[in-house]
């Protein structure tokens, strides 16, 4: 099978002084670290969307990337060139998995009963593909979002038939998903949101919303789907507001409509900071409501106040998130999924592999420090320390329910209790975590 990436040899490991910039520096696959080997705990994906789909047109210019299958309309030929592309691509990167919407896979389609047909023609040919390269799916998703109809919303759509037309995309994919052995099914942000509150009734489109996911994990369980069903939080772009806006606020609207225990959630680095958050935090939010499922792996740009999508290497952060999963017990069915795309200048075959090469390696670099940090075991210690007194017979009782509010103010008048400062040493705590990475 000759494509355009025929001229580029397999990636491999060559190790930190190698000066081969198609080469990994960091990411040693069978390397064990932590009791694990690397690849078992990244478990990373290639998007198919951003590497095979965008043509690095934006809203002010038009494409860019030279793409062989993007020259017309996107026909079952073309569809299975972009196919055989993404697959050849995969295993010259040595990458684990991949992930997709339905959109990025089947041939050009408007309408429903299109696209639908078309995932069913292109799916043998997946699967086939996915045989011959050992390649997995990590999890595969519907595009509620681009169509003209979900202009208002997919699952909150005031249109009943927009929702069962969403309802239908979801029902093929999910099925797609479970026949290719797709580990995660996720409900991508789309436009689950408002524009203006002067249309919008919120506690309907909440409802609807609720409803809809909980129809997934029903028909989850149906057909025997073993994997995670995840919600991708996200703040705003393409709706103002989105009602999945963050970690917190999707964890309370899972608690809301009985979804804890069924629906996870994959966290967007992206729109962590798009929401004013950092990345860690939203990693550390989901693990603390037991929501945490994936991620997708990218960065923004701070200069630009939209989603950039770029590749994420800034190692600091890394180790820090990477410490939070470890703590966690590691990934399960998730992974880390890079949801990132090269720049509308990369216009060399070649800059595609560039992208992920180092972002895989910022991302290995991050594990072997955080695992490092974690065996050093000082960061876990200062923390149990400065909580340590919920742990004596007071801080229990308090937590167990066997006093009430009077019981305890009495107690602190009795005792005519004045605590004193105790230095949080951020700064101490910033340069000892400096040191591993």
């Amino acid at each position: 099978m000759t494509t355009i990436f025929s001229g580029v040899p397999p990636i491999r490991f060559e190790g930190p002084d190698s000066d081969n910039p198609l080469a990994y520096r960091y990411y040693d696959a069978d390397r064990i670290v932590a009791g694990r080997p690397m690849k078992d705990h990244m478990r990373w994906a290639v998007c198919f969307w951003h590497s095979f789909c965008f043509t690095g047109m934006d809203p002010f210019g038009w494409a860019t990337l030279p793409r062989p299958w993007m020259a017309g309309p996107v026909d079952l030929a073309a569809a299975t060139e972009r196919l055989d592309a993404a697959f050849d691509f995969f295993s010259r990167l040595g990458a684990p998995y991949f992930t997709f919407h339905d959109h990025d896979v089947a041939p050009h389609a408007m309408t429903l009963r299109e696209l639908i047909d078309g995932m069913a023609r292109l799916e043998p040919l997946m699967a086939e593909r996915m045989r011959k390269t050992g390649v997995g799916l990590l999890w595969g998703t519907a595009n509620l979002t681009a169509h003209p109809r979900y202009a208002a919303g997919a699952a909150t759509n005031p249109d009943p038939e927009v929702f069962a037309c969403a309802a239908a995309q979801v029902h093929a994919c999910l099925e797609t998903t479970h026949r290719l052995g797709g580990e995660n099914y996720v409900l991508w942000g789309g436009r689950e949101g408002y524009d203006t509150l002067l249309n919008t009734d919120m506690r309907r489109e909440l409802d609807q919303y609720g409803r809809f996911l909980a129809m997934i994990v029903e028909h989850k369980h149906r057909i025997g789907f073993k994997g995670a069903i995840l919600v991708e939080p996200k703040p705003h772009e393409p709706a103002k507001h989105m009602y999945d806006r963050d970690a917190a606020t999707c964890a309370a609207f899972l608690r809301r409509y009985g979804l804890e225990g069924e629906v996870e959630l994959n966290i967007e680095a992206n729109h962590a900071t798009l929401a004013g958050n950092s990345f860690e935090h939203e990693v550390a939010t989901a693990i603390a409501h037991g929501v945490f499922g994936s991620i997708d792996l990218n960065r923004g740009d701070p200069h630009n106040g939209w989603d950039t999508d770029q590749f994420a290497m800034d190692v600091g952060e890394l180790t820090l998130v990477w410490r939070r999963i470890l703590k966690a017990g590691g990934l399960r069915t998730g992974g880390f999924n890079f949801d990132a795309k090269i720049r509308r200048q990369s216009v060399s075959v070649d800059d595609l592999f560039h992208g992920h090469i180092g972002s895989v390696d910022a991302l290995a670099r991050g594990l072997l420090a955080a695992a490092d940090l974690e065996a050093d075991g000082k960061l876990d210690t200062f923390v149990s320390q400065r909580y340590a007194g919920w742990e004596g017979s007071e801080g229990k009782a308090i937590l167990a329910g066997q006093v009430s509010l009077a019981d305890v103010a009495k107690a602190a008048l009795n005792r005519n209790i004045e605590p004193q400062p105790v230095s949080g040493r951020q700064e101490f705590l910033e340069n000892y975590v400096s040191r591993f990475v």
